[in-house]
């Protein structure tokens, strides 16, 4: 090649190349950030995010969760996906925005726990189906009071980041009020671990007060009955603790209050500052800055020193009714109505912080296998044999004895079906030496057990590792309270193993005594009867046996 066939452009050229991108064309093109890397993952994210959005909207609103999931094939790689809640409907001025715009929503700005954070879950479902199929979003939603349902199709300019309608009307529509949404889109539908109906099996342990109904492409239907009719106490929004704001953050928090002074703003905008430790604050920043300083004019140099001051000053730790755990004997019903198993422990640890976020972790075991006979003791103190009905292995999660434990994440009752490997859970789990409950783990792998791991992280802010919200990062304070759960679980398990090991033991001798005593019954009916030289002769020979038969075992 010759200089004179090398194109070179100007600045001012590359000047005029440069433009805006918005945040829909920038998902557009990374959809796998979100979730939509695949077929089989984007028919199942569609399901999630949906059925994510229904569970907060009911229970916001306070109605116990009926959600129908159905999902249909409509040609070859092409599915449609219908999800339906008896929620509190949304408003017709709000469907377009909620459906055809990402990071529209209610639940950034707010530290309190949700499972939708980042506002942009099902818009981007209705993204992708537009994108495979060209088929807009299709939304039924009715009010509660409204005479008539409202009608939309929806579909996301990802130019501008903005919703478009290609059709709206006023339906009738049967039920009193609720949300249905359709997206045709390409797709793949599996069985297995990363279904949509293990998906749903999950959110049914995690999730005791919904109820569940899921019809396949194939004429497969399964319903998750409630297990609880009491839904979960509604957490309490809190401000940000000082501790988990950064320096940018504070300097944008400072020129957009509303507080006249330093010291009001201190006390108004961050949880757990009183007058006091205002005060303390400011004093120890020094720098010119005083109760009465004006927060907008703040220079940056005394932002710093303010931001330091905030490290160094005692601060009491973050409200923790932000948060709100599934709570143990909740987890436990829905562990039993979904998992088949001989033994049972759930534990929640107390509340926890990291960077100034409230979080709080739940452990549970089940462990046992699908089916089989297990020993226990009766009221008489006897040990017998009790007959289990055997169940499907996978349907049951609990799997072979000589196969890794199965692991089931949580984040804010939100199943985490993909990305274990990078998940702080599993790192957890595999930094957890379960050979000291007596189990057999394999180095730098799951154990090897009949068991069921559970591992719920419940938070303000999960600090999932991608937009796709599929795994945890690993932060110490998150790191070391997986471990405690998980250790505290462990014990109870160990205890249950080595209990069931002395059954097991006094069983089998129950048994080789009761398989020879008939035979020691005849010989001394037989031994009364001799002179007593035959019966010394007898009564040695009875002990000979005795003891070969000891050996033989």
């Amino acid at each position: 090649m010759t200089k004179r066939d090398l194109t070179y452009i100007t600045a001012t050229e590359m000047a005029g190349r440069q433009r805006e991108i918005s945040v829909a064309e920038f998902f557009l093109k990374n959809r796998h950030l979100l979730g939509f890397d695949s077929r089989a993952k984007a028919l199942l994210t569609t399901v999630k995010e949906a059925v994510d959005n229904a569970l907060d909207a009911c229970e916001e609103a306070g109605i116990l969760p009926d959600i129908r999931v159905h999902v249909i094939e409509a040609a070859q790689n092409v599915y449609r996906v219908m999800v339906e809640d008896n929620g509190p409907g949304i408003l017709e001025n709000q469907i377009a925005r909620i459906f055809g715009k990402l990071l529209y929503g209610s639940r950034f700005h707010k530290l309190a726990q949700s499972r939708g954070q980042q506002g942009m879950g099902i818009s981007a479902a209705g993204m992708y189906a537009q994108l495979t199929t060209g088929k807009s979003l299709h939304v039924i939603s009715r009010v509660k009071g409204e005479r008539m349902a409202s009608e939309l199709y929806v579909s996301v300019d990802t130019t501008r980041n903005k919703p478009q309608i290609h059709g709206k009307k006023k339906i009738k529509w049967d039920r009193p009020h609720g949300t249905w949404i359709e997206a045709e889109m390409e797709g793949r539908y599996q069985k297995g671990t990363h279904s949509a109906d293990m998906y749903l099996k999950q959110t049914a342990i995690a999730n005791p007060h919904a109820s569940f109904h899921f019809e396949g492409p194939h004429g497969e239907g399964i319903t998750y009955q409630r297990s609880s009719k009491q839904l979960p106490p509604p957490p309490v929004e809190i401000k940000p603790h000082p501790r988990g704001v950064e320096l940018g953050r504070l300097i944008q928090m400072l020129n957009s209050t509303r507080s006249r002074h330093l010291l009001q703003f201190l006390q108004n905008e961050f949880s757990r500052v009183g007058p006091k430790t205002a005060g303390k604050i400011i004093e120890t920043a020094g720098r010119g800055l005083t109760e009465r300083s004006l927060p907008k004019r703040i220079a940056h140099a005394q932002a710093n020193a303010l931001y330091r001051a905030i490290i160094k000053v005692p601060v009491s730790a973050p409200r923790t009714d932000c948060v709100v755990p599934i709570g143990e004997q909740r987890l436990l019903d829905g562990m039993k109505k979904e998992i088949n198993a001989d033994f049972y422990i759930v534990k929640t640890r107390p509340p926890a912080v990291y960077r100034g976020n409230p979080f709080q972790i739940e452990v549970g075991i089940a462990w046992g296998h699908a089916g089989g006979a297990n020993l226990a003791v009766d009221k008489t103190g006897h040990i017998n044999k009790v007959v289990q009905h055997k169940r499907d292995a996978a349907e049951a999660l609990i799997l072979h004895a000589d196969e890794p434990a199965h692991l089931l994440r949580f984040a804010n009752r939100v199943p985490l079906l993909y990305e274990q490997g990078g998940c702080a859970i599993t790192h957890a789990v595999l930094q957890t030496n379960w050979r000291n409950y007596g189990l057999k783990q394999p180095k730098g792998a799951l154990p090897l057990a009949p068991m069921v791991i559970l591992v719920h992280l419940a938070s303000v802010w999960v600090p999932f590792t991608s937009e796709a919200k599929e795994a945890i990062a690993q932060y110490p304070e998150i790191i070391k309270e997986l471990k405690l759960g998980l250790q505290a679980c462990a014990r109870h398990l160990a205890e249950h193993l080595r209990r069931k090991t002395r059954l097991q033991n006094e069983y089998e001798k129950r048994t080789h005594i009761e398989k020879y005593l008939p035979h020691v019954g005849i010989a001394l009916q037989d031994i009364l009867r001799l002179s007593d030289a035959q019966r010394d002769q007898a009564v040695s020979k009875l002990d000979d046996a005795l003891h070969k038969s000891r050996k033989i075992k």
